[in-house]
């Protein structure tokens, strides 16, 4: 692709900044990362400079800097998040640790129009995910857009061209995130844009041979759209006889899966694929394991040895042959990938054997610059079935990260009072499981508590609710509702318990019932993912499934379904009737504060 003029995107470690750079292409400009960010190397060509957001707080030792040359060198400048802050204070704003915390979705009230905001309404849904705040303005700008929680949610100094958004316009859930980028693009930058019309899959098929050189590709297929969209793209430009595929059946795949595996690969023609049952050793090896990134690393580590197993029992010489992955780009963002991005979780394809792969040039990944929205459109433009195409993703380490174990029992669930002063009338209690997931918060990792909130509530408040206790709350980034169960919240407690085949069938069997009442309803249209956790959590005598339905486009942010109260409900109540489960809860956190997965 050619194009007139550039972006320089200075990466400070946020979990967005690669989204940035695919969004301007997107727009029709040229984008570059650029990750020396003290001494940055900026084009000839170069029309503007995007600061990207990051995991660290600006006032922090060591946290990524920018060159105070950036903002006078006459080119326009926006600073997004940690950027925003960082301009800030270099520029001689000041930057404080907030009140309040932003995670999710903010209202935004527009005061100024025009630049950034030219042809946009001035009320706004943004998406947000920080917990330090500009407290001080730099001399020469102005306020442009408020939240409720953040004064200046977007500052300009109109005479530089320097601006800073608090929020991510990036992200497709920011309600005007393109047209705000349009307009700093071509409005504020004076880009123009222009491209060659070359064909996606051309270009990616003429990369695949290129990387390929002689080499044969042995390729970890699961049946999901990234897999079978970079087997299917590797299998067209070298042919079937020169890629080889292997679906491994770890005992942690959904009910009837890899049966629609193999039906749904011989319906294409995808004949070139074996199918092994290593149930027995993934178990073994997850044995007595808790800790969730512990799980994640032992299950990458397991796929490559049972590969290494079946190359040497088919007599395959491994210095003739790259492993191919379906590998995409938040895999690689969220397992800390870049220079000065956070862990959010490891993913089984970014262990660190693959990692040596890679190092070696043994690793072949044609879509690892991808997002899954723009991967669906690639099996569509392949002529994939629309079953596979649209479904729903799954996480490599499968069930492993949603059957949820407890290294002891705790017979108490902390009673919280919490926000008392945000909710004087609240009809509903608040209790605390000692449990703790996973979230993404301030682009960064957390563990922290997860909360069940009982009580009489409008459906049309639980978003509300969830948002006001994780911004207030700094011990929590999960926030669930009881819908039902055959006992009460206040004698309920956590099992000691570990991944056993028993605990991995009655997840199975309540997330078969979640699959098909959702078809059978047709509200599985309005779904992305849904997955459905196993927790420890005991009422009686069973465990307890939380609901998890999210509804996103690439996955790097996510709303939580609000699914109508009815269903909902009838959908509870049809869980408890499977035996061993106790009582059902539905989470209602946005991504940020928690991740999609618990886990």
């Amino acid at each position: 692709m050619a194009y007139k003029n550039r972006i320089a995107i200075f990466d400070l470690g946020g979990q967005y900044t690669h989204l940035i750079a695919r969004k301007v292409n997107k727009l029709g400009a040229d984008s570059y990362i650029v990750y020396d960010t003290i001494n940055p190397e900026i084009r000839p060509d170069t029309r503007g400079i995007i600061l990207s957001g990051g995991p660290n707080s600006v006032y922090d030792k060591d946290s990524p800097q920018v060159s105070p040359h950036v903002f006078k060198n006459g080119l326009p400048v926006l600073g997004i998040c940690y950027g925003h802050q960082l301009m800030a204070q270099i520029l001689g704003g000041k930057v404080i640790q907030g009140t309040v915390r932003e995670y999710g979705a903010a209202s935004l009230k527009i005061k100024n129009s025009g630049f950034l905001f030219e042809g946009i309404r001035a009320s706004q849904k943004v998406w947000m995910s920080h917990g330090d705040s500009i407290s001080k303005l730099p001399p020469g700008f102005k306020v442009l857009a408020s939240t409720p929680g953040c004064r200046f949610a977007a500052i300009g100094d109109l005479t530089r061209g320097l601006f800073g958004v608090q929020f991510h316009p990036e992200v497709t859930h920011t309600t005007s995130g393109r047209k705000i980028l349009k307009n700093f693009l071509f409005g504020i930058c004076k880009c123009a844009a222009g491209r060659d019309n070359i064909s996606e899959i051309s270009i990616l098929l003429n990369k695949i041979k290129s990387e390929a050189g002689k080499s044969r590709v042995f390729f970890l297929v699961s049946g999901g759209v990234d897999s079978t969209v970079a087997f299917t793209l590797c299998t067209k430009a070298l042919g079937e006889n020169r890629v080889q595929g292997l679906c491994i059946d770890t005992g942690l795949m959904r009910k009837n899966e890899l049966a629609d595996t193999k039906k749904a690969f011989n319906n294409i023609g995808l004949t070139n694929v074996d199918y092994l049952d290593e149930s027995a050793a993934f178990l073994k090896a997850l044995k007595g394991v808790h800790d969730p990134e512990e799980k994640r690393k032992i299950i990458g580590a397991t796929f490559i040895k049972v590969q290494d197993s079946y190359m040497k029992k088919g007599g395959i010489a491994k210095s003739n042959w790259l492993l191919g992955q379906g590998t995409i780009y938040p895999d690689t963002i969220e397992s800390g990938g870049t220079k000065h991005s956070s862990v959010i979780k490891t993913h089984h394809n970014r262990v660190s054997v693959i990692e040596g792969l890679k190092r070696a040039g043994r690793l072949l990944e044609p879509i690892a610059d991808y997002y899954k929205d723009e991967v669906r459109i690639l099996g569509r433009q392949l002529s994939l079935p629309r079953e596979i195409v649209q479904k729903n993703p799954f996480p490599g380490p499968g069930l492993a990260i949603r059957c949820l174990t407890a290294k002891q029992s705790n017979r108490v669930l902390e009673e919280l009072p919490l926000l008392d002063s945000h909710f004087p009338k609240r009809s509903f209690t608040v209790r605390a499981l000692s449990l703790k997931s996973v979230g993404v918060q301030g682009d960064s990792r957390s563990e922290n508590r997860v909360l069940v909130v009982d009580g009489n509530i409008p459906f049309n408040q639980l978003e509300n609710i969830s948002t006001s206790i994780t911004n207030n709350a700094l011990y929590v980034n999960r926030v669930t509702y009881l819908l039902g169960a055959k006992g009460i919240l206040g004698n309920a407690h956590i099992i000691k318990c570990e991944i056993t085949n028993d605990r991995l069938d009655l997840l199975r069997e309540a997330d078969f019932t979640v699959t098909r009442l959702i078809k059978r309803h047709r509200i599985n249209k309005k779904i992305w993912q849904f997955p459905v956790i196993l927790v420890p959590l005991q009422f009686v005598d069973g465990e307890t499934v939380a609901l998890r339905p999210v509804s996103s486009v690439n996955g790097m942010t996510a709303e939580y379904t609000k699914m109508p109260k009815k269903f909902t409900y009838e959908l509870a109540e049809q869980l408890m009737t499977i035996p061993g489960i106790d009582a059902v809860l539905y989470d209602i956190t946005n991504k940020p504060p928690a991740t999609i997965e618990w886990e």
